[in-house]
């Protein structure tokens, strides 16, 4: 069972190399796709202002930051924290890079040195989504992700909105496996479950999830110029009969 670490950040510009700096952090933890509660959310002093359209987006001001610890104090906690995660970041490179850099302020290695992986969300939409708008507000209203109360772009909530994506993105598929024993998801034993014991039920589609199946096979088939395995087979079945 892989931890999964849902990471966004806010920036007071869009260049850490021209000295634009973190400002919050924002991280959520899942465990065998579940939610755990043992989340991360930091502020930071930039010692610098948020350029005016940086902050018309994260709404954080100089003011409100002031009293907050700089990235440095708090960087080995934050490695500690990702240590052997693997991320998902929505456009990875760019939080990505801003955290090398203060990494390196803070005398610490790259990012990839501390995290197993790096999953870029917005790639694997890109793929499944092509000529779409993939950013995080239109997943969330394609995916029915309520997302009313995001008055400003905050790290805490764009990562919790963000694992919903990534559930959904990914189909929402859990392994058949039953945790036993400990709450603790390090302590707990994982059994294998054969389904050869279970009499399953067979519940067939409706009406409407019918009409949504066409849809999306109807986008697949669009997408890919007609050259999607279900539509041959379907050539194939008509031309035997």
């Amino acid at each position: 069972m892989s931890r999964l670490i849902v990471l966004d950040t806010e920036t007071t510009g869009l260049s850490a190399e021209d000295g634009d700096r973190v400002i919050e952090l924002g991280c959520v933890e899942l465990y065998s796709r579940k939610l755990t509660g043992n989340d991360l959310h930091l502020y930071f002093n930039p010692e610098r202002d948020s350029h005016e359209d940086a902050l018309k987006v994260h709404g954080l001001t100089t003011e409100f930051l002031s009293d907050k610890p700089k990235f440095a104090l708090c960087a080995q906690e934050i490695a500690d924290y990702l240590g052997g995660a693997e991320l998902i970041i929505h456009n990875a490179a760019f939080d990505v890079g801003f955290l090398n850099k203060e990494f390196e302020r803070a005398g610490l290695k790259p990012l990839r040195h501390y995290v197993a992986d790096i999953t870029d969300t917005l790639a694997m939409a890109k793929a499944v989504y092509p000529g779409k708008r993939n950013s995080l507000d239109a997943l969330c209203d394609r995916f029915g992700i309520d997302r009313s109360n995001r008055t400003f772009h905050g790290a805490k909530l764009d990562a919790q909105l963000l694992a919903d994506v990534y559930i959904n993105l990914t189909r929402g598929q859990d392994a058949l496996l039953i945790d036993v024993g400990s709450n603790e998801p390090e302590q707990g034993r994982v059994l294998d479950v054969d389904l050869r014991s279970f009499s399953l039920p067979i519940i067939t589609a409706n009406v409407q999830e019918m009409a949504l199946h066409d849809e999306i096979l109807l986008q697949l088939d669009k997408s890919s110029n007609g050259k999607t395995l279900f539509r041959a087979e379907a050539v194939q079945n008509v031309s035997i009969i």
